[in-house]
């Protein structure tokens, strides 16, 4: 599992949670000056994840206003950037002369050492949250005053590279039980690689995002793909490039350093796909056959010569071995269960 940090300010009684939750900010943020209508018990919780050279918070809180005085700025030095997802409610932020509405499913982004302004309120009165990443600044492939017209800018979540930052980054959070913390660096430097191309695309400026990071964000961007839609028999080298608007070639290039081609890799994940089906009892009803089709397979011939290829055996003896492990282990535990009685 991921390392993390959970401050839920439930732990406290009403009178202090607030005041929790402004040291939380504090220590995990930049210092800001708050308010909020929930003051006298403000129910919130923080997870908080270090992903290598950045780190997560998934926030859920009552509505909240903060700002970062230009007091506060000169008396607390800041050195990262806040890259901001609103996944439930409404904000608004503020910063370098510029003010933003930010809805559900957008990005805001804004520089953590200069004044700012942000707000938060949840839908009917429920509770808001976001996902925010704090980026120090040497770890942006691009250069700070490059990046100054995106401060308390508007960013979708819901199209392109910033869909797919959203997704992971939900997922990452969300799941963090689900990844190895001795992944953490890799899957912080994947972020990395997706927040700098989206950034540099809404600069209109990707050349000045390093070609490998483009390489590896346009590769998670493929990959992301490939999984949403291996059930599409039609899937091809073809139809993903044109997904993607590159050419056949470009995307062959970018599997090169990969331990699988683009066209095995499709296949793997399929394969992949039907073994867990074939293995799971509550699928015991669905033909084979049925199995090979929902994942794209629509030869049942090449499907069982490449089932057979992976795993080494047929599709059928697959399920079948599987049906008597189980029928093994289910055997063992009843003998377990009447030799409790006695």
């Amino acid at each position: 599992m991921l390392n993390r940090t959970v401050i839920d300010t439930e732990a406290l009684p009403p009178r202090e949670r607030f005041g929790m939750w402004l040291d939380l900010v504090a220590r995990t943020a930049s210092p800001l000056r708050m308010r909020s209508a929930h003051a006298d018990d403000f129910t919130a919780r923080a997870e908080i994840i270090p992903l290598g050279p950045i780190q997560l918070v998934n926030y859920r809180y009552p509505s909240l206003d903060a700002v970062r005085t230009a007091k506060l700025a000169r008396q607390t030095e800041v050195d990262y950037f806040l890259l901001a997802l609103t996944t439930t409610g409404t904000g608004a932020s503020g910063q370098a002369g510029r003010q933003s509405v930010i809805g559900p499913r957008e990005f805001t982004f804004y520089d953590g050492s200069r004044p700012h302004r942000v707000s938060h309120e949840g839908e009917q009165g429920g509770l808001a949250s976001s996902v925010v990443a704090l980026i120090p600044y040497g770890a942006l492939p691009l250069p700070p005053d490059r990046l100054a017209p995106l401060l308390a800018g508007r960013m979708s979540g819901t199209e392109g590279v910033g869909a797919l930052l959203a997704q992971y980054l939900v997922q990452l959070t969300s799941h963090a039980e689900q990844y190895h913390a001795a992944d953490a660096e890799r899957l912080g430097a994947t972020a990395l690689d997706l927040i700098a191309t989206m950034l540099g695309r809404h600069l209109v400026a990707e050349d000045a995002v390093p070609r490998e990071a483009r390489r590896r964000a346009l590769l998670a961007q493929v990959r992301g793909f490939v999984q949403r839609h291996l059930g599409d028999a039609t899937l091809s080298p073809q139809t993903i490039a044109d997904a993607h608007h590159v050419s056949v070639r470009t995307l062959h290039r970018l599997f090169e350093a990969e331990e699988a081609t683009v066209a095995s890799y499709v296949r793997d994940l399929r394969l992949e796909r039907c073994r867990r089906d074939l293995a799971d009892p509550a699928q015991a009803h669905r033909p084979v056959q049925a199995v090979a089709a929902r994942w794209g397979f629509r030869d049942k011939a090449v499907f069982s010569r490449a089932f057979r290829a992976a795993y080494g055996e047929t599709p059928q003896g697959y399920r079948a071995a599987g049906r008597e492990q189980a029928r093994i282990v289910n055997d063992a535990a009843s003998v377990v269960n009447s030799t409790s009685t006695y």
